[in-house]
């Protein structure tokens, strides 16, 4: 059996990180009377309603998608220019939304063309708009 003896050079390593962690530690708990204010670097612009009229559009062409995507079921590569053509369009008509992308993921999956994803996609941003502006 052997045994290990520690050097003076590595008893004074110990010690100094000992040390330091005790120090950091009651820096760390140390209550102060100042308060701490965070400020954020950035301000993010809240994302603005989109006009009636953009609306009324935006439903329209989803509504159109919606139809086409029914009757192109066994077509899958016009099935995907459509999506992408009105995932496209409902970017640029609506804005950046995040809602776009997950209507564009459902509508990828075979089968999906038969049900109204693109309608209930932008009723729901429609949807969160309106909640969104009566808790401001």
């Amino acid at each position: 059996m052997t045994a290990y003896s520690v050097g003076p050079s590595e008893n004074s390593y110990w010690a100094c990180i000992l040390s330091v962690s005790s120090a950091a530690t009651e820096v760390m708990t140390t209550p102060t009377d100042h308060p701490v204010i965070l400020t954020p670097t950035e301000v993010l612009a809240p994302v603005q309603r989109p006009s009636r009229k953009r609306q009324a559009v935006a439903f329209l062409i989803a509504a159109v998608s919606d139809f086409l995507s029914f009757w192109t079921v066994l077509a899958p590569p016009m099935q995907w220019l459509i999506d992408l053509g009105t995932a496209s369009l409902l970017f640029l008509i609506l804005g950046r939304r995040w809602a776009i992308l997950p209507g564009l993921i459902a509508e990828a999956i075979p089968g999906m063309g038969v049900f109204p994803v693109w309608i209930l996609v932008v009723l729901s941003i429609i949807a969160y708009d309106d909640i969104k502006g009566r808790k401001h």
